[in-house]
């Protein structure tokens, strides 16, 4: 389902991949968060995605005008996990509610992997 506005000059219409492209570039610029994961359901490999690929550890449901987010992450190896998901998602919410005009009802946070980075 796509987000919608109704406005005086007529209907807004936002695609859910372009909300999940604007999520991720914010996400990765968030302390902590070393990438976007992908994970294959098949053997259970994780493997941390280019930049170019985000959308792909992002899934966005539009449920009455009203956003869910889960996002597939990958986090720096020796920060608090819990503070990187709470800076993830203030700064993701806060973000995404301004481009888009429409509310954040929830954001589910997946850690896939640990990477240590230089």
């Amino acid at each position: 389902m796509k987000g919608y506005m109704n406005t005086q000059l007529g209907e807004v219409i936002i695609d859910t991949d372009v909300i999940a492209k604007y999520a991720g570039a914010n996400a990765i610029e968030c302390f902590g968060i070393v990438g976007m994961a992908a994970v294959n359901m098949k053997d259970g490999l994780v493997r941390l995605l280019k930049r170019e690929s985000l959308t792909h550890g992002i899934n966005v449901v539009i449920n009455e005008n009203k956003i869910t987010l889960d996002f597939h992450v990958i986090v720096s190896y020796g920060v608090s996990i819990s503070a990187v998901a709470d800076n993830l998602i203030s700064t993701v919410k806060y973000k995404v509610e301004e481009f888009t005009g429409l509310e954040i009802e929830k954001i589910n946070i997946f850690v896939e992997g640990v990477r240590v980075i230089d």
